[in-house]
C-alpha cells in the first residue's frame, strides 16, 4: 500500500511535456525528432517516481526538460504550485531542484579539487557568508555521502567510480534542494557498489525530505527505490502505477515484456516464467510509427493501433495505461 494518498502535496507536475529537436535530413531540410511527445505525470513531495524504458526512449530528456536544461518545445512544468515560465522562475527552480548525472567520470571537472566541485553551486548562488562557512558546509556534505574530510583537497581522477558518484551527489545536495533528478546514477558503477549508492539515496531521502525522479533501465534497481514506476517507449508514456502493482500486474504489452526479462532467484519460478521476446528493433524516433509507437513490435496490434495513439487512461485507481486493447488482453 502506498504511503501517499490524494491529499499528499504534489511537488512536480508535468503537463503535456514535449521536447522536439530539429535534425538535418538533407540540404536545408530539417525534421523534428520527437524525443518526448506529450508526457504528463506528477510527483508528490517525498516520493520517488521511477522512470524506465529502453535506451533512446526519452527518459533523460524528460529529466533535463523538467529542470529546463533543455527549453521544452511544448507543455508546462509546475514546481511547488508555480509554473516555470520566466527567467526568475527558472532561477528559483535551479536552487530547489538539481540533477545527479549518469557518468561520474565525465560530469566532474578534472581540474577542480573535490571541495571546489562540491562548492560550485554555493559559489554560483553566493550561498555562504565567509570562507569558514563555505568550508564547514563542504565537510558537512562530504560526511552526508560517506567521504572523509581529507578527500577535500584531492582531485576527481584519484577516486573510484563509486566515490566520484558520491562527490556528484554531494554537489547536488549543496543548496539543500527539494527535488533531484537522478539520471541513471548507478548504471556506470560496479554491481557491488550500486547497492551502496542506492541505499545512500534512500537514507538521504529520509534524512533530508527529498523528492526523486529516478531514471534507470534496470527495473530491479527502480523497484527497490521507487514508490511508483512510469514506463516510457519512444517518447511516450505507456504505463504508470505503484511499484508493486506494475511489478505484479503489468498491463501494457511492453511493460509485460520488460517484466518477463527480470531474473528470478527461485529456479521453479524462473522455469515457470515465460520470457516475452519482442520482435523487430525499436523504431527511430525520426520515423516513429503512426498511432501507437509500440504497434510494430506488439503481438496484439490491430488497425486501430495504427490509426490513433491511445489515451493515457486510469484503468484502476492510480494505474494508468495507454493501450487500445488493454481491456481485451488482460
Amino acid at each position: 500500500m502506498s504511503k501517499f494518498d490524494d491529499n499528499s502535496k504534489v511537488l512536480v507536475d508535468v503537463r503535456h511535456l514535449k521536447q522536439y529537436f530539429n535534425i538535418n535530413v538533407g540540404p536545408l531540410q530539417t525534421k523534428p525528432l520527437k524525443a518526448v511527445d506529450d508526457v504528463s505525470f506528477f510527483i508528490r513531495k517525498g516520493e520517488t517516481l521511477g522512470l524506465v524504458g529502453e535506451s533512446g526512449c526519452g527518459k533523460t530528456t524528460v529529466g533535463r526538460s523538467i529542470l529546463h536544461l533543455y527549453k521544452p518545445t511544448g507543455g508546462e512544468v509546475v514546481f511547488d504550485g508555480r509554473p516555470i515560465k520566466s527567467k526568475s522562475d527558472i532561477a528559483m527552480l535551479r536552487q530547489k531542484a538539481t540533477m545527479v548525472f549518469q557518468d561520474p567520470y565525465s560530469s566532474l571537472n578534472p581540474r577542480m579539487t573535490v571541495s571546489d566541485i562540491i562548492a560550485e553551486p554555493l559559489d554560483i548562488h553566493k550561498a555562504y557568508k565567509n570562507k569558514a562557512e563555505r568550508r564547514e558546509r563542504i565537510l558537512e556534505l562530504m560526511e552526508h555521502v560517506g567521504l572523509n574530510s581529507e578527500h577535500a583537497s584531492r582531485y576527481a581522477h584519484e577516486f573510484s567510480g563509486g566515490q566520484r558518484q558520491r562527490i556528484g551527489i554531494a554537489r547536488a545536495l549543496s543548496l539543500n534542494p527539494e527535488f533531484i533528478v537522478c539520471d541513471e546514477p548507478v548504471s556506470a558503477l560496479d554491481v557491488s557498489i550500486q547497492a551502496q549508492v542506492i541505499n545512500m539515496f534512500v537514507e538521504l531521502q529520509e534524512k533530508m525530505d527529498l523528492t526523486y525522479l529516478f531514471i534507470a533501465h534496470d527495473i530491479l534497481v527502480v523497484r527497490h527505490i521507487s514508490d511508483r514506476i512510469a514506463v516510457m517507449y519512444l517518447g511516450k508514456m505507456v504505463e504508470l502505477a505503484d511499484a508493486a502493482e506494475i511489478y505484479d500486474h503489468p498491463l501494457h504489452p511492453y511493460t509485460r515484456s520488460l517484466m518477463s526479462a527480470v531474473p528470478q532467484p527461485d529456479p521453479k519460478v524462473a522455469r515457470a516464467n515465460r520470457r516475452i521476446v519482442l520482435s523487430g528493433d525499436i523504431p527511430s524516433p525520426l520515423n516513429a510509427p503512426s498511432g501507437c509507437p509500440f504497434r510494430t513490435r506488439c503481438r496484439y496490434a490491430t488497425e486501430a493501433c495504427a490509426e490513433s495513439m491511445p489515451d493515457f487512461n486510469e484503468v484502476s485507481p492510480g494505474h494508468f495505461v495507454a493501450c487500445h486493447r488493454v481491456g481485451e488482453i488482460n
